[in-house]
């Protein structure tokens, strides 16, 4: 007589070095548990585990935007159906203690009880690269902002002559104006170190703007070829339409109608 196939869920523990992996049946019942190191042939290990133990319904995965980021890719890439799985059960943490295979055993049940159905971003493609270059871009307007405001507060207790100079200067043009200046001087002149360390900040302004106008236009590159009709709609230009595509990504529900 022929064995029925058993469906099975998997759940992953993700971590930077390596990945518990746990078997559960259809049913709820612990099948396997085993760790793998978080690398390419690891990963090969895994879906092979994991499909060794009957037909895989779901993998519930923890961290699919960070540790497990590529071993998520390989295993849709192989045909599995990945869901994203949030911060493990705490309750079953303070009984029982960490542990990667209750982590990974509380993340396939979890799937299995229907509380993990988000479909994890694929994390590969245009979306992907907005995503990337936002990043960066959106790091280089912090550090921009934060060398302006420097400038700003040396201003305020440089002395009085340099402080006059640039008083009332629109930020842009104060920027443009310090890059400009040739300090002279000795390291034991206030005024002296004051205008050289404001050069300075100036021409890292200049710099990070040089940078972010850089990834503005490779956005814009990429909406261009992929959503060139998302600019054209009333108050949506480079910086909306890009945040507007990293949202949704590839999952079109995780925004209400």
């Amino acid at each position: 007589m022929a064995t029925e196939p058993t469906n099975v869920i998997a759940g992953i523990d993700t971590h930077a070095d390596t990945h518990h992996v746990a078997i559960i049946s259809e049913h709820g019942k612990p099948l396997a548990d085993k760790e793998f190191l978080a690398v390419a042939s690891g990963h090969r290990k895994i879906v092979d585990f994991i499909t060794s133990h009957g037909t895989v319904t779901a993998v519930g995965v923890e961290g699919t935007g960070s540790y497990g980021a590529e071993l998520s890719r390989i295993l849709r890439s192989d045909g599995l159906r990945v869901l994203e799985v949030n911060r493990p059960n705490r309750a079953a943490r303070r009984m029982k203690g960490k542990s990667d295979p209750l982590d990974a055993y509380q993340a396939a049940q979890s799937v299995l009880d229907g509380r993990t159905t988000s479909i994890p971003k694929a994390k590969d493609g245009p979306v992907e690269c907005l995503r990337i270059l936002r990043a960066g871009r959106a790091s280089a307007m912090k550090a921009r902002t934060a060398a302006v405001n420097q400038i700003k507060g040396l201003l305020v207790s440089a002395p009085d002559k340099l402080r006059a100079k640039y008083r009332g200067l629109g930020t842009a043009a104060m920027i443009t104006a310090l890059q400009r200046t040739r300090p002279s001087g000795h390291m034991a002149d206030p005024e002296y170190v004051c205008l050289l360390t404001l050069k300075a900040l100036a021409s890292r302004c200049d710099s990070l703007g040089a940078e972010i106008a850089t990834a503005d236009a490779a956005l814009q590159e990429i909406l261009d070829t992929y959503a060139p009709m998302l600019c054209d709609l009333p108050g949506v230009g480079t910086e909306v339409a890009s945040q507007l595509l990293v949202t949704v990504g590839d999952n079109p529900d995780r925004i209400g109608k």
